[in-house]
């Protein structure tokens, strides 16, 4: 239990980090480029504690799920002409008056110049992207710890099984005296040998290996292993097998008919052991890249996922592992991982920082989405803002000034509204169908 709890600390601890240092990257940029920040605050609800420094608070606060920083003149002012508030007013547009007054609010007597809507496009592009580009930042980093420090479980030249017979059963779990002996246990191969060569070809990787037996079916190769130090030559003729044809996610290939595409292949009964391998740091980009497009994927069909996820909260059905899951369930699977006895400490060590890591690359890919509230929505704003005004100098027309993302509000709200109810269903399936490493 202890090491369960650890588990989930450790994991509570880093993702406050990361958090902390997300807002971190809104911070520094809009300082230096002289945006008055009246906070930088950690969680969301009543403040648990604070200390001012400068014209900014900074403070944590009770509920740790996210963070923000306190800008003056988020939104500028309504534009001229446009009606003052009435008891006709509609609700929207007293929900769009009330986030310009509270902006306005936040510029004190001689901060006029000093707020965010004021800045060049660029300037607020930096800001916005600052949080998001310090996740990317972070996971990079644990990436690189994880590839290139603890390295990762890849497949040997080393033979970690040999089968003794050909099944002609694919239920069967033992060998009966009516299967014939698989060709590399009747060749005398066994668990432990290194491949050296296979018919003169120097033997690199396992892939290299299983291609040139999966191309020679009833051709007699020399292979050359390593046993106790030794090399022994072992002759070694692959049987032709039929095995489905999978593509380059390893998903098997169907023909129109929706039925499994196969192709005959040689095969001789054995099997890899795996090692762990420092990866070299040209690794690490591709790995955030792979986790970054995964992460996009889920965000595209998030609809059909939380119908999913609603069906097996409340019907039952089975957890998608690669499916979205709250913190809850991160922390649940930060205690399984922790508290593995089998695995080696560096291997539980080595896969929290990689969860670490993939948390830090769903805030980065989850902030650029342009939608308010989130940093994507600042910056789509900020770039329509550019477009239109480059389209005003080229019809020469006067500038438009800047673009009024207070008349979003209502959608953010809608937004915001939408993103706590999928919370809470995540949250309430992790605890009654959570996912887990069994």
């Amino acid at each position: 239990m202890l090491l369960y709890v650890l588990g989930v600390v450790v994991v509570a601890l880093g993702l406050a980090v990361s958090i902390g240092l997300h807002e971190l990257g809104h911070l520094i940029p809009a300082k230096r480029f002289g945006v008055k920040v009246a906070q930088y605050m950690i969680g969301f609800g009543p403040t648990l504690f604070s200390r001012r420094k400068g014209e900014t608070e900074y403070g944590v606060k009770l509920v740790p799920l996210g963070g923000y920083i306190s800008m003056a003149g988020m939104y500028p002012p309504a534009h001229a002409g446009e009606g003052a508030r009435t008891a006709n007013t509609g609700f929207f547009d007293t929900l769009v008056q009330d986030a310009r007054d509270q902006s306005a609010e936040t510029v004190a007597p001689g901060d006029e110049e000093r707020v965010f809507y004021k800045l060049p496009v660029y300037k607020r592009i930096v800001i916005m992207l600052g949080g998001p580009f310090m996740n990317l930042l972070i996971a990079i980093v644990l990436y690189t710890v994880v590839l290139c420090g603890f390295g990762v479980y890849q497949y040997s030249t080393t033979l970690g099984t040999v089968n003794e017979c050909v099944a002609t059963d694919a239920s069967q779990t033992e060998c009966t005296a009516a299967d014939p002996a698989a060709p590399a246990a009747e060749a005398g191969l066994r668990p432990g040998d290194r491949l050296v060569s296979i018919d003169g070809t120097e033997i690199a990787s396992w892939d290299q290996a299983s291609g040139i037996i999966r191309s020679h079916p009833g051709d007699t190769l020399s292979f050359v292993v390593e046993r106790d130090g030794a090399q022994l030559s072992l002759e070694v003729t692959p049987l032709l097998t039929e095995r489905p044809v999978t593509d380059a996610a390893g998903q098997a290939v169907v023909d129109e008919d929706g039925k499994a595409v196969t192709q005959e292949v040689g095969f001789i009964g054995v099997g890899p052991a795996t090692e762990k391998v420092q990866q070299p740091v040209t690794a690490v980009l591709p790995a955030v890249w792979d986790n970054s497009v995964a992460v996009g994927k889920i965000i595209v069909t998030l609809p059909q996922r939380l119908v999913q996820v609603a069906q097996a909260a409340f019907g039952g059905d089975e957890r998608d592992p690669n499916g979205p899951i709250s913190v809850v369930g991160v922390g649940r699977l930060a205690g399984e991982i922790s508290s593995l006895d089998a695995a080696p400490v560096a291997d539980r060590a080595a896969s929290l920082l990689q969860m670490l890591a993939a948390l830090n690359v769903a805030l980065f890919v989850f902030n650029l989405v342009p939608l308010l509230p989130l940093d994507g929505g600042h910056v789509a704003g900020a770039l329509w803002e550019a477009i239109r005004r480059r389209f005003a100098k080229l019809r020469g027309k006067a500038d438009p000034g800047p673009v009024d993302i207070a008349r979003f509000i209502p959608v953010t709200l809608v937004i915001v509204a939408v993103l706590a109810v999928s919370s809470a269903l995540l949250i309430y399936a992790d605890i009654v169908n959570p996912v887990t490493l069994r």
